[in-house]
């Protein structure tokens, strides 16, 4: 269940604060072959099985691309903010790969509130993700999230 802020003001006082985890996912090969022809990103290490339990990994490894893409399912789940009239995806910062995804890993996504300021007659707020690997001490991806709400 994601932590809730009653209105985009509210952040400003939260700066620093541990927010709510997101569901765990499993990484099926399917879910792999399909973000491969979303992409066109067909390298053996991703969709070969055969050929990846020769490879570095011993198995098909999750894009990298398709662990951040998870963020955009997880943040909903880690942080809701009510009261704004429209919000926009700003971008991100600091996109970082530490650990590789196996197949069949199950993952999650872990969100602390970084830094939030007034601009232009909107909160902004940085919002770093952690995904998290079930059972491995590295994280398979940290970003920082950065989200424009609009008051009413």
């Amino acid at each position: 269940m994601a932590t809730v802020f009653a209105k985009p003001a509210d952040l400003l006082t939260s700066v620093g604060k541990e927010l709510d985890n997101s569901d765990w996912l499993e990484i099926t090969q399917e879910r792999i072959n399909l973000f491969a022809d979303a992409t066109g990103d067909h390298q053996w290490i991703h969709v070969d099985p055969e050929k990846a339990k020769d490879g570095p990994f011993g198995a098909c490894i999750a894009h990298g691309y398709l662990t951040l893409s998870l963020v955009n399912l997880f943040l909903p789940q880690i942080i809701e903010v009510q009261g704004f009239t429209h919000a926009v995806n700003v971008g991100m910062d600091k996109t970082r790969f530490p650990a590789a995804v196996p197949v069949n890993s199950v993952l999650r996504g872990k969100g602390q509130l970084i830094s939030v300021e007034e601009i232009k007659g909107a909160i902004q707020s940085v919002v770093r993700v952690t995904v998290e690997i079930q059972g491995s001490d590295r994280p398979a991806c940290v970003v920082d999230t950065i989200s424009r709400y609009f008051v009413e």
